[in-house]
């Protein structure tokens, strides 16, 4: 095994935990964040199971309503009994609808009640006025990962489909259908599912956040279709009718008349029956469940399925994660390390304004205006103060009061649609975190302008009290910074310090913005990994904000008394350890936004002075590279 930090330095760093490292059959990899998801999933288990047991010890109700939703779940006697039963009322719904009249007269239910369509909406901040809220209409997703698996040249999608075709055909026969009926209907939705391909956006169009803002009358978006009831979609679920609904692919809904047919309903039909199938299998019997699993395992390179106490916890995790990641927050994140975090934020944000200030390929301008962005950033950091108001509404029927485990979570889903519907008449709440505190992870909200630090992310290998301060920027530190980079990567850059999308921009600075971002898509863009190629558009976003954090990081490292850089360039590289599935890690190549772990520890080094005078790096080592060749943006 070759540890020379100066051919590999990730390698070098992590190559000893790799040789060892295990994939949890359950899961398609290992590594950094991975690890403190296991851990904090092994301590709420235990957490839920204790609570179970000693229901006078769950600290308040909105929990106890958590551990009688975990009760129903973990009752796998019932479940298994009653097999896919609970779900056949839902399905004889579907296959009642001989027209789409049929579909029209109770289209507002059907929505509210979870059923699939061609199109979904919801409600969210207006992203030109994001102190109020408007409707988002998109298309429904693809079964394959992307729309680019559709391609003749894509050697991965056969494989792809036909497991779909064969776990679908199988899970349709076990809940009552015959063989050639379950493949029929499976045939015809795969059909449907083909005729949407057509229209619309790949991964890569989508990563450009600006570009789903298209507002259309209501007036256009409800002629989008004949067949297809929009004005009956959005008067039987939202307060008042809109003037406006911003359509997130407008090329989708403008051919919506040429898949949504007459003669295309015994498609749809089908499609919807098997959608809705698949959508409720986590809450049926065992083995329904871990059928119904099996495609997105086999995308992922999964080698089995959850234990069903994991899933039942996973479960009821999800239904309750605000209520559970304030009790995880309130519990296990302590006073010094919150005092510790914030001081390491502001030190960061310090350090982008110092940046920002002494910047010279921006304009006076641009760059007064960027200053005035970074000093609105909201931070939290932690847990909330406050939950959703909607989890007052989050009573779960027991058992012995006639409660099921399916019903329960159709009424919460429902609860949950309808509260987001009857947002559109409310102002924003640009203090509600999108992220449970339990949550291992970070993110920028380019809309709320503010950044969210989870109780679950703040603790080793990315915080420590027990590491040195160089350390700790060198992990969470550069999380920090990354995600403050997010307002100025090439997504937030077009969004002002109030959230709203609006070119602050001189002409002269955003095209050397453009300039300065297309050499960080050059950078990654056509490198080999995992049978693959990296997509540099793809992932240019994630890779600038990479980029800003480590620099940024580095600097206000720097500033600390303990400074160590071997401490810093080595932490950013434990953070990113990463053990994967060769499917998950393909799947990611065409899908994710974010780049491959390994590259992002290795190639971002490479942008830095500092790293190569450190660990003495010449030219003719495999990690050096030109000074001419290093990106700096931030």
């Amino acid at each position: 095994m070759n540890l020379n930090l100066k051919d590999d330095f990730y390698h070098y760093v992590n190559g000893e935990w790799m040789e060892t490292a295990v994939i949890p059959a359950d899961r398609p990899s290992i590594g950094g964040f991975q690890d403190l998801v296991i851990e904090i999933e092994q301590l709420l288990m235990k957490t839920f199971a204790d609570w179970s047991a000693n229901p006078e010890t769950i600290p308040n109700q909105k929990l106890k309503h958590a551990v009688t939703f975990y009760q129903l779940a973990t009752d796998f006697e019932e479940r298994n009994q009653l097999a896919g039963k609970p779900i056949l009322p839902m399905l004889e719904r579907v296959k009642a609808l001989n027209s789409f009249q049929d579909l029209n007269t109770q289209l507002g239910e059907w929505i509210l009640e979870g059923f699939p369509l061609p199109f979904d909406f919801g409600v969210m901040a207006d992203m030109k006025q994001t102190s109020a809220n408007a409707v988002y209409l998109s298309p429904t997703q693809l079964i394959l990962p992307d729309k680019t698996y559709y391609a003749e040249e894509n050697e991965q999608a056969d494989a792809m489909l036909q497991k779909f075709f064969e776990t679908t055909s199988l899970l349709l026969q076990k809940l009552g259908h015959t063989r050639p009926e379950a493949e029929t209907l499976v045939e015809q939705a795969m059909a449907f599912d083909r005729a949407l391909v057509p229209f619309v956006k790949s991964a890569e169009e989508n990563a450009d956040y600006s570009l789903m803002y298209n507002p259309r009358s209501y007036e256009e978006v409800v002629n989008y279709s004949e067949l297809l009831d929009f004005d009956q979609a959005f008067s039987a679920t939202l307060p008042f009718k809109p003037k406006q609904v911003i359509v997130s692919e407008p090329a989708f809904f403008e051919s919506f008349k040429e898949f949504i047919t007459e003669e295309h309903f015994p498609l749809l039909k089908s499609w919807m029956y098997v959608m809705t199938s698949l959508n409720y299998t986590d809450y049926l019997s065992d083995d329904l469940r871990i059928l119904g699993g099996e495609y997105g395992r086999f995308l992922s390179g999964i080698q089995a399925a959850k234990e069903p106490l994991k899933a039942a916890y996973a479960l009821a995790f999800n239904q309750f994660s605000a209520v559970v990641g304030l009790y995880y927050g309130q519990n296990y994140f302590g006073p010094k390390a919150k005092e510790d975090v914030e001081h390491m934020v502001m030190t960061m944000v310090d350090v982008y304004k110092n940046r920002l200030e002494q910047n010279t390929w921006l304009t006076e301008a641009t760059r007064k205006q960027a200053i005035v962005k970074l000093n609105k950033i909201g931070i939290h950091v932690g847990y909330p103060e406050t939950i959703p108001a909607i989890y007052d509404q989050l009573v779960t029927v027991a058992k012995t009061d006639g409660g099921t485990f399916l019903g329960n979570a159709l009424h919460f889903k429902r609860l949950a649609r309808q509260d987001n519907f009857n947002k559109l008449s409310q102002p924003v709440d640009r203090e509600e975190w999108g992220m449970a505190a339990a949550t291992v992870n970070a993110y920028y909200s380019g809309l709320m302008n503010i950044i969210v630090f989870p109780a679950a992310i703040l603790q080793a290998p990315f915080y420590s009290i027990n590491q040195s301060s160089s350390a700790n920027y060198g992990g969470i530190g550069a999380v920090i910074a990354h995600e403050i980079s997010h307002a100025f990567d090439n997504n937030g850059a077009k969004f002002d310090e109030n959230g709203n999308l609006h070119n602050w921009w001189t002409e002269e600075d955003l095209t050397q913005f453009q300039s300065l971002a297309q050499a960080m898509i050059d950078e990654f863009d056509g490198i080999d990994f995992a049978g693959g190629k990296v997509n540099g558009k793809l992932t240019v976003s994630e890779n600038i904000a990479d980029a800003g954090g480590l620099s940024c990081a580095l600097e206000a490292a720097k500033r600390e008394a303990d400074l160590n850089l071997v401490d810093f360039f080595t932490n950013w590289a434990k953070i990113w350890r990463t053990k994967a599935t060769t499917q998950y890690q393909q799947l990611l190549l065409n899908v994710d936004v974010h780049g491959p772990a390994k590259l992002r520890a290795n190639i971002q080094l490479q942008n830095l002075d500092d790293f190569f005078t450190t660990f003495d790096i010449q030219s003719g080592d495999a990690m050096y590279r030109e000074p001419e060749k290093r990106v700096h943006i931030w």
